[in-house]
């Protein structure tokens, strides 16, 4: 389910074309957009007249104001006065799409919109007093990638984002500055110690609950019954701890104390609850959840946050790993889904499987000498035989798969990066476009 915003809607025109007509145009576009066929999980405030005026701009910028706006839609429906969109931005600070429409037949030999010059206006004029945030199209459909986009930016500002001790040792590359990514996505982390989720209270019947499920999911014969029932009963915990706290997402350090002190390893609890839609991130990686969170914003369900564990030049794939943590419900319904130990002396547990085929987006937000980035890409799951444990896929890309090893390494990408099944690369790569970040692709 994509992330629910609110978006204003203003047609601004003046009196000296063919406004009659801009008025007509403006009223299609307002039934398509509430409409059935205009995009999801939007809350409209929108303005029926035109725009006209300076008195009237300053009106709507009151409007949209106090509707709590998480962006707005400017359409050009003639060319306009300069002052309009800078009144309604001076008053409103969120991002801007500014939509030209095609002009129409002229009328003995009169242009009669001039509306992408009013775009080009628009855009000159927020540009030069410093505003960053616009987006500019033109045709009769609004762009639904930057609907989307803003999406991205709402989901990460409104998210409720905790980490469960620290990064996991040794992975600095995965450290976040607090401070800075508030400034940049309105995300404040929250800290909780990792005995914070071993004591959480987990009713009885959750937990064997939680149980049953388990051993219907996966194949167990590896595992000891102590064993599931520590599953079962972190599973409970982990859930019940999100919810008590009303977490969205969750970074924890899941080695090396977790298998220590727990007696197991979170690896095959967060699978099971992440396919359940709860973002889990391993090893304390706050930047990789909010990835997950990014495209789950989108549309995007049950994000991955893998390894670019393997590469072979000559058959030109990746494999994309991860020790045991991928939702289960990505199983590619061929190979065991099972449990297994195959680390830290037997407390390791962790699903074993191999993901199904298809269309796979790529995302990483991260940071680096002071810069926030998006690295972005698209790729394809194609069939494998499940050779290893863990969970993992056989990926090629659209491009040499030692270009895309050469870029992560070159740009010191961290070794994490979230993937979900479709195509959901535009809208990240306008969202990161509208908060300043540096793109990687």
């Amino acid at each position: 389910m994509k992330q629910r915003i609110r978006l204003g809607l203003v047609c601004l025109a003046r009196e000296t074309y063919d406004f009659a007509a801009a008025a007509e145009i403006y009223k299609g576009i307002r039934a398509d957009l509430s409409g059935p066929e205009g995009p999801e999980a939007v809350d409209w405030e929108i303005i029926p007249e035109l725009v006209m005026s300076l008195e009237d701009a300053q009106k709507t910028a009151r409007r949209f104001a106090e509707a709590r706006l998480d962006a707005f839609v400017c359409i050009s429906g003639t060319f306009h006065l300069g002052h309009l969109v800078l009144e309604l931005r001076k008053h409103v600070k969120v991002p801007v799409l500014l939509w030209g429409l095609d002009e129409l037949p002229y009328n003995g030999g009169k242009i009669r919109l001039n509306s992408v010059c009013g775009v080009n206006l628009n855009a000159s004029n927020l540009y030069k007093a410093g505003v960053d945030d616009y987006r500019a199209i033109v045709g009769p459909k609004i762009d639904s990638d930057w609907v989307d986009a803003i999406r991205v930016i709402a989901a990460l500002r409104d998210s409720h984002v905790g980490i469960i001790g620290y990064h996991a040792h040794g992975f600095f590359n995965l450290s976040v500055e607090s401070p800075a990514l508030y400034g940049d996505t309105g995300v404040l982390v929250d800290h909780y110690e990792l005995s914070d989720v071993y004591g959480a209270e987990a009713a009885p019947e959750a937990i064997a609950a939680r149980e049953a499920q388990i051993r219907s999911t996966f194949d167990v014969s590896a595992l000891k019954p102590a064993q599931v029932a520590k599953v079962a009963e972190l599973s409970a915990k982990l859930s019940a701890f999100c919810d008590r706290n009303r977490i969205d997402a969750l970074a924890i350090r899941c080695w090396p104390e977790f298998a220590r002190d727990f007696g197991i390893s979170p690896c095959a609890a967060m699978s099971l609850l992440q396919s359940e839609g709860r973002i889990l991130a391993c090893e304390g990686d706050v930047e990789g959840a909010l990835s997950m969170i990014a495209h789950r914003a989108i549309g995007g369900e049950t994000p991955y946050l893998f390894d670019f564990s393997q590469v072979n030049f000559e058959k030109n794939f990746a494999l994309l790993w991860h020790c045991g943590v991928a939702p289960c419900n990505l199983w590619d319904g061929c190979s065991v889904r099972s449990l297994d130990t195959y680390f830290a002396g037997g407390k390791g547990v962790t699903a074993g499987f191999v993901l199904k085929s298809g269309k796979l987006s790529i995302a990483r937000i991260d940071s680096a000498r002071g810069k926030r980035r998006l690295f972005l890409q698209r790729a394809e799951a194609v069939p494998m035989e499940k050779e290893l444990a863990g969970t993992y896929l056989k990926a090629v890309f659209g491009r040499p798969v030692k270009e895309v090893l050469d870029l992560i390494i070159r740009t010191g990408v961290a070794h994490h990066a979230s993937m979900v099944y479709g195509d959901y690369v535009e809208p990240l790569r306008i969202a990161a476009g509208i908060m300043g970040w540096e793109i990687i692709e």
